[in-house]
């Protein structure tokens, strides 16, 4: 499997096709804190290139939206018309013979109005005898013209209602890193393409943090609304291990409508599921599905720090690309339930770079998301909860065991921390975390970061062959490392 987050170069993103006029008005001037098996201040160095070609997860991120796709025609091949002969029947508006009786004349026309009505729908054809009644006999034509799609009125709750009113809050995010700015060449950055969405109306914008890595330091970064309104925006705060960060417009424009959040806690597998985002640069793309499972431990990579960020995650099949990250995954009421982050990929094929949907997308439960957002904005660093130990990465099927030893030869069980406290030692293995069973070290990550400090969780451990239950109390840990 690999993850969207695994660092392919990506050429700067294609021009933005127009959009429809309902953003925001204005103008625009411009894990892990806990390395992978790490549970406590101690972090062990996760497996570099080895681990990530037995776990390929990838992520849809900046630098994932290539702006031009080889090989990809545009516009499409045009779909084949409909109609054009072979069928066999009367043509319609084929002259009738002069010498046939009225009543034969009137049938005949019938004849041909129905072989239209089969090609042009029921409405249509209706219409079209009445036309060719009334003319009967009349030199001159009739013109009848349809209803247009954008006049028909889309009832609440479709995906079309949903998708209009969700557009103008979900944005496309440009970062660049390094000097020369999103447009200029110069500096060397490399630019990539994400998403976002309004979080609040101060100009806060919700996205992951692998979308905004590279261009964190020193780099550009601007967002650009469904109406093509750009705005520059600067980071608030970021969680690596969380892979959530917030960004803040410059210049917030009034009338920001943020979209509502949903509860991530009670959604169930086969509830209906919207993704929006700019998958390989083609931004407002709205694609549909349904959560296919819950709790899916996700471990992923930002191809840069070699540190990975854990999710209990949010699964669709909802088609998600790179690009998509950071996006919204809305319910079917247009609540976000979940932050579009990182795919599951049969690999490269076809020549492409990199790899896209096979209907396995992992989003970041928005319950969890909130918490962190709601953190960054007011201190500008994520919280962690803790137990206090270093566990094995490797083991899978087995539960998450504990080290020998700490990163640097430092203990694998924190002196006095929470494992300590419960009486956990090294070579325990953990197989239950509250009601969540363990089957790696991943798993366990994920399930403590679904917490908060200070939460009691029941311990379920293995130790020489016997099973033991114990009580933690999670401990904190402020900030990345």
């Amino acid at each position: 499997m690999s993850t969207e987050n695994e660092g392919n170069a990506v050429p700067a993103a294609p021009s933005v096709p127009p959009r429809p006029d309902t953003a925001p008005e204005g103008s625009s001037p411009g894990p892990s804190p806990v390395g992978p098996g790490t549970l406590g201040p101690q972090a062990a160095q996760a497996p570099e290139a080895a681990t990530a070609a037995e776990r390929p997860w990838q992520s849809p991120q900046p630098g994932h939206a290539p702006a031009q796709h080889p090989g990809a025609a545009w516009p499409p091949p045009p779909l084949p018309s409909y109609g054009g002969g072979g069928s066999g029947g009367p043509a319609w508006g084929a002259p009738v013979p002069a010498a046939e009786p009225r009543r034969r004349r009137a049938g005949g026309l019938v004849a041909a109005v129905l072989v239209a009505a089969l090609a042009a729908g029921g409405v249509g054809g209706g219409i079209g005898y009445w036309a060719a009644e009334r003319n009967d006999g009349v030199p001159g034509s009739t013109t009848v013209s349809a209803v247009s799609p954008q006049d028909l009125k889309r009832e609440p709750g479709t995906v079309a209602a949903v998708a209009a009113k969700a557009l103008p809050s979900v944005v496309t995010v440009e970062a660049k890193s390094g000097a020369g700015g999103l447009e200029g060449s110069e500096g060397g950055g490399e630019a990539g393409t994400g998403t976002g969405f309004v979080y609040d109306r101060e100009g806060h914008i919700l996205t992951n943090n692998h979308v905004v890595a590279s261009a964190a330091d020193g780099g550009a970064l601007s967002v650009i609304f469904s109406n093509g309104k750009k705005y520059d925006a600067e980071v608030v705060g970021r969680a690596q291990g969380y892979d959530v960060a917030v960004l803040k417009l410059k210049n917030a424009p009034s009338g920001l409508a943020p979209l509502p959040l949903g509860n991530s806690d009670k959604v169930v597998v086969g509830d209906s599921t919207i993704a929006i985002g700019a998958p390989f640069g083609l931004s407002n793309t709205v694609t549909t599905g349904i959560i296919s499972a819950k709790n899916r431990p996700v471990a992923s990579g930002d191809g840069s720090s070699g540190k990975n960020s854990y999710m209990s995650a949010l699964q669709t099949d909802a088609s998600i690309n790179p690009g998509n990250s950071g996006g919204p995954l809305l319910d079917s009421s247009g609540a976000v339930i979940g932050i579009n982050s990182a795919i599951q990929s049969a690999g490269n094929g076809l020549g492409q770079s990199q790899a896209g949907s096979i209907g396995l997308g992992f989003a970041i439960p928005i319950n969890q998301a909130k918490t962190v957002a709601e953190q960054l904005i007011k201190t500008g660093r994520p919280v962690y909860a803790v137990i206090g130990a270093t566990v094995d990465m490797a083991g899978e099927g087995t539960g998450a065991k504990i080290a020998s030893e700490g990163a640097g030869g430092t203990d694998a069980v924190t002196p006095n921390g929470p494992a300590a406290k419960a009486g956990l030692k090294p070579g325990d293995v953990i197989t239950g975390f509250g009601d969540k069973a363990i089957d790696s070290g991943p798993t366990l990550i994920s399930e403590i970061w679904n917490h908060k400090p200070g939460d009691r969780v029941t311990l379920t451990y293995e130790r020489d062959g016997k099973e033991h239950k114990a009580e933690v109390v999670l401990g904190e840990r402020e900030g990345d490392s």
